[in-house]
């Protein structure tokens, strides 16, 4: 007999657990003293083969290259207009992940300070162009387009100005000494291990403690109102969001997500509920370079394609095929947060509220963040896959939101047990013995990352990461140039293990 013991405050998910894995999976326990069982990739992409549907992939239409050039413009286009980097430093440094660094000797660039425009040349003579659009970034048009498919709106924080009120609300910072508690000189040995080496390309490191910032620095020419690529962690703003609406009534976790083209009568894809979305597991047909399976040769993958297209995200995403029955298999794709930013703009349209400014009133305003930029495509649709750019301190408030189990100035915003939710072990990755995904939020359980296994996080291309330890009342920031992906990764993790020396476990009352 298999013991499930799971911390989802919800019976279904451990009823569905216990049954899938008995099911499905007979040689996996996740018992507290037994360890899951991990499978190997060959084992991971056979189960999978197993349980596959008979239905038709077509790659995405395009040619890479120009895909490439079309995510490299929107990407220098933001760095220059939005983080404010120069142009040069910026093609050198910034957003691989839509224009790998090596396409980029194919490509020309020309950055237009006064149409706030770069235009990128291919060999062939197309230019692809990105334009800054203000309170909405910048994105790249659809060849032949001079603006987009929408009207840009300028979204005004309604905070007041953040140098006369305290941190959180505000960036005045306490004037009080350092807690006893902690060892202070450990703390600014974490926050320095944090920008070495220097190939890292760190740009900014904040640790809050019990809410107060006891640890930050910021590298050359960044300051702490400084919006930096964040990529990723926009899935962690996505789960916030429909968390919120959620906590509103709008939606439910665990109702079947009522995309409007899954709607017709014996469509599998209106059996695929929220909660599977959120979990990476919808199980439709969206190649990733992150699939164990993954082959370049099939053609461009779908999961920059939601980025490079430059089409409608949310209806294209809607419209693909299912691969697996949900909640069956887990992947790492962009289908899925594409998926919830569409239930989000229906729920606020719904309710008749302006979707433009949605996460600014409902959830920026609240918390004092006043840097992020969200992006969109040319029909004005967010693309908080992973477009999206906010400073450290910005990012810090969303993670104590999270520390806080979803309250923040003594106003619930998130339902109760929705951080045990999103931090919880997703049953599909479990499946295969992988103990790293939850509900669009990364897990420790995997042991990655040198603190506690119960810990989890936010985390973008090029490193980014919004880790919150509850057993340390810790947040820890850390945000860089994608350049620095690799080599800042040896520094996070000695900054993390001297946190750990630093600040005690706290004791259960």
């Amino acid at each position: 007999m298999i013991l499930i013991k799971s911390r989802s405050i919800h019976s279904e998910f451990t009823l569905s657990l216990l049954v899938w894995i008995l099911l499905c999976c007979p040689s996996i326990c996740c018992c507290s003293d037994q360890p899951v069982q991990t499978l190997s990739k060959e084992e991971i992409i056979a189960r999978a083969k197993s349980l596959e549907l008979d239905t038709e992939y077509a790659p995405p239409p395009g040619d890479a290259l120009e895909h490439h050039a079309s995510g490299f413009a929107k990407t220098l286009c933001s760095a220059v207009f939005i983080t404010g980097l120069d142009p040069e430093f910026a093609a050198e440094h910034v957003g691989f992940f839509t224009c790998p660094y090596e396409e980029r000797a194919q490509l020309k660039w020309i950055v237009d300070r006064e149409k706030q425009a770069v235009h990128v040349l291919l060999p062939n003579g197309i230019t692809r162009t990105a334009k800054y659009l203000g309170d909405q970034g910048c994105l790249t048009l659809p060849r032949g387009e001079e603006r987009p498919f929408f009207t840009p709106a300028p979204i005004e924080s309604r905070l007041p100005d953040p140098s006369t009120r305290p941190w959180p609300m505000g960036d005045v910072l306490q004037d009080q000494p350092f807690p006893a508690e902690l060892d202070r000189e450990k703390v600014v040995q974490a926050v320095e291990a944090a920008f070495e080496p220097a190939e890292g390309c760190t740009a900014a490191f904040v640790v809050t403690w019990k809410g107060r910032i006891i640890g930050e620095r910021y590298g050359k020419g960044i300051a702490m109102h400084t919006p930096l690529e964040s990529w990723s962690m926009g899935k962690s703003v996505t789960a916030t969001l429909m968390g919120m609406l959620i906590h509103q009534g709008v939606f439910s976790l665990w109702q079947a997500a009522p995309i409007p083209e899954w709607q017709t009568p014996g469509d599998p894809r209106a059996k695929i509920r929220i909660a599977d979305i959120m979990r990476m597991s919808s199980g439709l047909r969206f190649r990733a370079p992150l699939d164990p399976d993954f082959d370049p040769t099939l053609g461009y993958p779908d999961h920059l394609y939601v980025y490079t297209g430059c089409m409608d995200a949310f209806k294209w995403t809607a419209a693909r095929p299912p691969q697996w029955p949900p909640n069956t298999v887990g992947r790492y794709r962009n289908c899925d947060p594409v998926l919830i930013n569409y239930l989000i703009r229906l729920g606020v349209e719904s309710q008749g509220k302006d979707y433009l400014s949605f996460p600014q009133r409902a959830l920026f305003d609240k918390l004092g963040i006043r840097t992020m930029v969200l992006e969109t495509d040319p029909y004005g649709n967010f693309l908080l896959q992973g477009y999206e750019l906010g400073s450290a301190r910005d990012w810090a408030r969303l993670g104590n939101l999270y520390l806080q189990d979803g309250v923040w100035m003594n106003e619930r915003l998130l339902p109760e047990g929705f951080t045990d939710f999103v931090s919880t072990h997703a049953p599909a990755w479990l499946a295969d013995g992988r103990l790293n995904y939850g509900a669009f939020f990364w897990l420790n359980g995997d042991g990655a990352y040198p603190i506690p296994k119960n810990a989890y996080y936010m985390a973008g291309a090029g490193n980014q990461k919004v880790f919150v330890i509850p057993s340390h009342d810790l947040v820890v920031v850390r945000l860089g140039h994608y350049k620095g992906n690799a080599p800042s990764n040896e520094g996070l993790k000695n900054a993390l293990a001297l946190l750990m020396k630093a600040v005690p476990e706290k004791t259960e009352n």
